[in-house]
């Protein structure tokens, strides 16, 4: 057996302040969230990403890889959106084994009533707790995470694009 590469003090101090700051963000936000818009935070990130797709329409495949879930958490998140009329599924049109999800004009009204109480969670909770220079360093080394752990960006934000893929190919993909 190979010799194990313990981390040292800095980074077991490093280690331990993540895993602490993502739970008690993760823990606050949700709990926002359940007691505001009596929502779990996953079914308003969903929300989100549809809100933000064209057409308001991801490719259930894609709504699952981008948002870090399995496809029957997503399917079933879905499903009980569905049943509130804020997601309405439809077969995809260039596959038929594939489902598509669409925001319904209702499902849009809900994340938009949803969405100052979330925003105001997140600002007290990590923006208004650091600097701008600390907010950049975060940001740094979250998206060099999000690069080693994975393929690709996992949410595109305005000027952004899929690398060589067309222009609804990555919502719809």
């Amino acid at each position: 057996m190979g010799h194990t590469p313990w981390l040292d003090d800095d980074e077991q101090r490093t280690w331990r302040a993540f895993l602490a700051a993502n739970r008690l963000v993760s823990e606050r936000v949700e709990r926002q969230m359940q007691s505001e818009s009596k929502m779990p935070q996953a079914y308003y990130e969903i929300l989100v990403r549809l809100s933000e797709a064209p057409g308001r329409t991801l490719r259930m495949s894609e709504l699952a890889t981008s948002s870090l879930s399995s496809r029957s958490r997503v399917s079933h998140a879905v499903a009980r959106m569905e049943e509130a009329g804020w997601i309405a599924r439809t077969s995809c049109p260039t596959d038929r084994r594939g489902q598509m999800a669409a925001l319904t004009d209702e499902g849009m009204s809900v994340l938009e009533s949803a969405a100052p109480g979330h925003v105001t969670t997140v600002r007290a909770t990590v923006f208004d707790a650091l600097t701008r220079d600390q907010q950049h360093a975060l940001r740094e080394a979250t998206e060099a995470l999000v690069a080693h752990l994975s393929d690709g960006p996992l949410w595109l934000v305005d000027g952004e694009s899929c690398d060589g893929e067309e222009a609804d190919g990555c919502a719809s993909a």
